[in-house]
């Protein structure tokens, strides 16, 4: 299903991992991809208040979980500047679907990393 929101059909999602050797190509793309996903049940669910915004979220931050072990394995992994662009990322999502105020620690409450 494409992207809808113009806003987030125009975001370079993780532009700073992939800026950043640290962090491998191949692996930036499936948290991309996570975050392209959770936009897209966004958007088909459309979540009516923060509770299920939330609920949407922490599944998306339980990919990026999954996602850890596949960074530590290529040598990477999920730390300070992964942790913060990926937040940011989240809420950048939360904000362009009308919910500016998310609380960021909420939209990633179920992370690990």
């Amino acid at each position: 299903m494409p992207i809808t929101n113009q806003q987030v059909a125009g975001r370079a999602f993780l532009r700073q991992l992939y800026a950043d050797s640290y962090y491998p190509d191949h692996v930036v793309d499936e948290g991309r991809a996570i975050l392209l996903r959770l936009c897209e049940r966004i958007e088909a669910e459309r979540p009516s208040d923060l509770a299920a915004l939330y609920a949407l979220t922490q599944d998306a931050t339980e990919e990026f979980n999954l996602l850890d072990a596949k960074f530590e394995a290529s040598g990477s992994g999920i730390e300070t500047v992964a942790r913060e662009e990926i937040a940011e990322d989240f809420w950048f999502v939360a904000s362009a679907y009308g919910f500016a105020d998310a609380d960021v620690e909420e939209l990633i409450a179920t992370r690990d990393w």
